[in-house]
């Protein structure tokens, strides 16, 4: 009895321990705000990304019907999901844990999942992405985290061998499960060395999956597909499009929710020009298409979700039917996303198809240079899209 009473008053001064914290804090903001003070935030280059987080705003609710939800919210949910959905799945990676990640993507997973499945590391990606590789070809499901892709470089042989070659290597007899993820591409004024797009690098290597997600449902129906996936998927994600909200149906809400690798999606009808591009490059191709539609002219816009594999017959049904396409993307212009489009085209009845040659938008031949002027200018925009979508239909640009 005695114990019973101990642990009864020990129960009581934890509550009112607790609700002194709370008051002491004097948080009027709703307790699903993210409360974070941005002069606290270190400089680690995420200072760009995350004067966009949403920072004082609510979550959305998933009580019935469509609802507004950030990317980095939806790529939240998908990994919770599946961490619930699958005891074998964790995360791994720089400040993921207890700073909960440094563009807040992985808030609060270690409070629900513990630091046995959330694991902080120290700043040495060939380490810990040579961990998450065994551990995939162990039995496990990793998570592995990239503060940037353009990090990942330091453990290429990790991905690129020791990862994508041991399924075919083994003859098929073991499947290495892992989801390399991470910030991938330009953000905005973080400098030549922080600002490159991989797509088209890992696009290039057998074994890996390549998925570039646009929208809140693209990023958490395809993040679950990959970690569920056996083989090992690289996935490329974006600084700025974090911050983004998109609708989302009440079907993409659902804990089952799951889009397939490999399809692309028809983000907007036509039958004047296909304009075909991949994460933050569909927003320039719809409001490009929204342009050309004040003049006329019907471009169709395809959301091509997946680097690898790429839905050719996708894009291959839109060319036969506008009889034009223009690719955009931000990666270097020579050997890359754009130049791939244009051989399948050229090596399909596509081809016969074309009334005029295809037009490539891409990020200029360049390391990203740091001043903004110049920066602005190394990258697709909304008005280079247009321009290109009439050069198609040789009307002056």
């Amino acid at each position: 009895m005695a114990s019973i009473a101990a642990a009864k008053r020990l129960l009581v001064k934890r509550a009112f321990s607790s609700s002194a914290v709370a008051t002491s804090t004097q948080v009027s903001a709703p307790s699903n705000r993210l409360l974070l003070n941005k002069s606290t935030i270190p400089l680690v280059g995420q200072r760009a990304a995350m004067r966009m987080v949403d920072l004082g705003m609510r979550a959305a609710s998933s009580s019935g019907g469509p609802a507004a939800v950030t990317v980095r919210d939806a790529l939240n949910q998908a990994m919770a999901e599946e961490m619930e959905r699958d005891e074998d799945v964790f995360l791994m990676g720089e400040e993921v844990a207890q700073y909960n990640g440094a563009y807040k993507v992985s808030r609060g997973l270690l409070d629900k999942f513990g630091d046995r499945r959330v694991i902080d590391t120290p700043i040495t990606e060939a380490g810990f992405t040579g961990l998450c590789v065994g551990a995939a070809l162990a039995g496990l499901k990793p998570i592995c985290e990239f503060m940037t892709f353009n990090f990942a470089m330091q453990a290429i042989d990790q991905i690129v061998n020791s990862g994508a070659k041991t399924f075919y290597m083994s003859g098929g007899t073991q499947p290495c499960n892992v989801t390399f993820r991470g910030p991938n591409g330009a953000a905005a004024g973080v400098g030549a060395q922080h600002s490159q797009d991989y797509s088209a690098w890992y696009g290039a290597i057998p074994g890996l999956k390549v998925v570039s997600p646009y929208s809140s449902e693209d990023a958490k129906g395809l993040l679950k597909a990959a970690i569920r996936d056996p083989n090992v998927t690289v996935f490329l994600e974006n600084e700025i499009l974090y911050g983004e909200s998109f609708e989302m149906s009440e079907e993409a809400q659902s804990p089952d929710f799951v889009i397939p690798i490999g399809k692309a999606k028809i983000e907007r009808a036509g039958t004047d020009v296909t304009l075909v591009g991949h994460s933050r490059n569909v927003e320039f191709c719809l409001q490009a298409a929204e342009i050309l539609a004040k003049e006329n002219i019907s471009a169709e816009v395809i959301n091509l979700r997946t680097i690898k594999p790429m839905d050719v017959p996708a894009i291959v049904k839109s060319v036969k039917k506008t009889n034009r396409i223009v690719s955009v993307d931000s990666g270097y212009p020579a050997f890359g996303f754009g130049s791939e489009i244009a051989a399948q085209i050229m090596e399909s009845e596509a081809f016969d198809f074309l009334d005029a040659p295809v037009e490539r938008v891409t990020g200029a031949e360049v390391p990203t240079p740091y001043a903004v002027e110049l920066e602005n200018m190394a990258f697709p925009t909304t008005d280079v899209v247009v321009r290109a979508a009439k050069k198609t239909l040789y009307l002056p640009y």
